[in-house]
């Protein structure tokens, strides 16, 4: 990694602002996943041991930059204090007076050494990445840490703008482990390299299929995505979601994979039903048969899942991300779990990269198999399509 990170830095002494993704599920003041928050902790247990008193900032939902209850951070602040067995002094804003003041009890003697600031999105110049919000996000702290992986594809104040303020800047360990693999992904991957991408829309992963083609040595193609390539190629595709204003795109995606020799795989049947539904009559079908007829296809078929895990049993590195089917649902789980499984009989490099793939990992129960489960899902998602992520770009190098 470029990046300096919070291993790097003094901390004794120092108040940390440390920008986290505790943008949670949260149910009647309960949070249903704490994911997100046990990956942070790691970073704000180093800098509490290294002897700094640590101010934590967060989004949660979309309160369109005004004070919501339902998205308040209150909950967040309790469950973390149970998690860690030590108190959180939360403070009722994340600027002004209420901020300034539940920092500075912190820091007194006999203090928590440990805040946690309001919902930063009570504030709609926090998704504007504004100069005035940022520079009194700054004045609470002396030194900066983003360990929001999650939230570093924004240009928002507290992962972009409030930067500059600092003298000493750099990436927690949550967010330079991301960095780390998916670097690696990208930088000088052990090979075999394969490349799974599943889920809704091609548009969504065009760049990310466009920059895995020059790495990756087979790509893999599921998901309701497959169906925008099967009807490029002139095959029957029932009702399944295809994007019509995308056929030359996946046309131009095969023509790629072949001048670049990757071998690209595409489902060979499928689970089609005429129904998104746990009771619906399914079939399973060549994805070459017309029988489809005006249904719609919903995973993978067998045939197809024996097919990728093949194409898996000698990769030495894999990166998924999307599910293969529409596993939330019981008869349309059977080939998203497959791959699941594959990967993690995977003798080498695992990164499933965020969103619904962390869901099926965690669904096939082998999410303790996978080398590295990303945070990030539209994060991966753009930095392993090359794009520059605004809130890594803001964290200095190393010289």
């Amino acid at each position: 990694m470029t990046k300096y990170s919070v291993r790097d830095l003094a901390l004794a002494g120092k108040t940390v602002f440390i920008r986290v993704d505790f943008n949670v599920p949260i149910k009647e003041g309960r949070i249903k996943d704490d994911t997100r928050i046990t990956a942070a902790l790691p970073t704000v247990r180093h800098a509490l041991d290294a002897g700094a008193t640590v101010v934590l900032a967060s989004h949660l939902g979309r309160p369109k930059g005004k004070p919501t209850p339902e998205y308040s951070l209150k909950p967040v602040a309790d469950h973390l204090a149970s998690l860690l067995g030590r108190p959180v002094t939360f403070a009722a804003d994340c600027i002004g007076d209420p901020a300034r003041q539940a920092v500075d009890a912190a820091r007194a003697p006999g203090g928590s050494r440990l805040v946690l600031l309001e919902n930063l999105r009570f504030h709609a110049e926090e998704e504007r990445n504004d100069a005035g919000f940022a520079q009194a996000l700054a004045s609470l702290a002396d030194t900066y840490v983003n360990d929001a992986f999650g939230a570093a594809h924004r240009a928002h104040a507290s992962v972009a703008a409030m930067v500059p303020h600092f003298q000493a800047a750099a990436a927690g360990l949550l967010m330079e482990k991301e960095l780390t693999y998916l670097g690696m992904a990208l930088g000088n991957p052990e090979r075999p390299f394969v490349g799974i991408l599943g889920g809704a829309k091609v548009s969504d992963k065009i760049e990310v299929i466009e920059s895995l083609l020059g790495r990756v040595d087979r790509l893999i193609i599921g998901g309701a995505m497959a169906y925008t390539f099967f009807k490029a190629l002139g095959m029957p595709v029932g009702r399944s979601l295809v994007e019509d204003d995308k056929l030359d795109a996946a046309r131009s995606v095969l023509s790629h994979a072949q001048a670049r020799s990757v071998q690209l795989l595409l489902p060979v049947d499928h689970v089609v039903a005429d129904a998104i539904d746990a009771n619906a009559q399914t079939a399973v079908l060549e994805v070459r048969d017309a029988a489809i007829g005006d249904r719609m296809g919903l995973d993978i078929g067998p045939a197809t899942a024996h097919l990728f895990a093949d194409a898996l049993k000698d990769a030495k590195t894999v990166v998924w991300n999307g599910p293969m089917g529409v596993f939330e649902v019981a008869p349309f789980a059977a080939g998203t779990m497959a791959v699941a499984r594959a990967c993690a009989a995977v003798n080498g490099t695992t990164i499933i990269g965020g969103g619904d793939s962390v869901a099926a990992v965690n669904a096939a129960g082998v999410a303790d198999r996978m080398t590295h489960i990303s945070t990030g899902g539209g994060a991966s998602l753009e930095f392993l399509g090359g794009q520059t992520l605004p809130g890594v770009a803001a964290l200095p190098d190393k010289l």
